[in-house]
């Protein structure tokens, strides 16, 4: 196994350095058309999940703020309490 993993691996580098820079491009950049309509939209794609990510992250924050604000006044609320009669 060890001569085959001697063999590939030099192979492999040299044809990554050999091959063309178009071959790592993405669809947008292969096109080269930065001004494409692709581009315009992968772009509109990046700011949609931003602005997702951003609302689902701020809803998260918004919840566990009520969580400690709830929890906060739970426990002004029990030691406000008066002591339970005796019977």
């Amino acid at each position: 196994m060890k001569p085959l993993r001697k063999i590939v691996l030099p192979v492999l580098v040299v044809a990554m350095a050999a091959a063309p820079a178009r071959v790592f491009a993405c669809a947008t950049c292969y096109a080269s058309h930065v001004d494409g309509s692709m581009a315009d939209g992968a772009n509109w794609a990046v700011l949609t999940l931003g602005i997702v990510v951003s609302a689902v992250l701020g809803a998260f924050l918004t919840f566990f703020i009520y969580i400690m604000r709830r929890s906060e006044r739970l426990e002004a609320g029990k030691e406000n309490l008066p002591a339970p009669a005796k019977v």
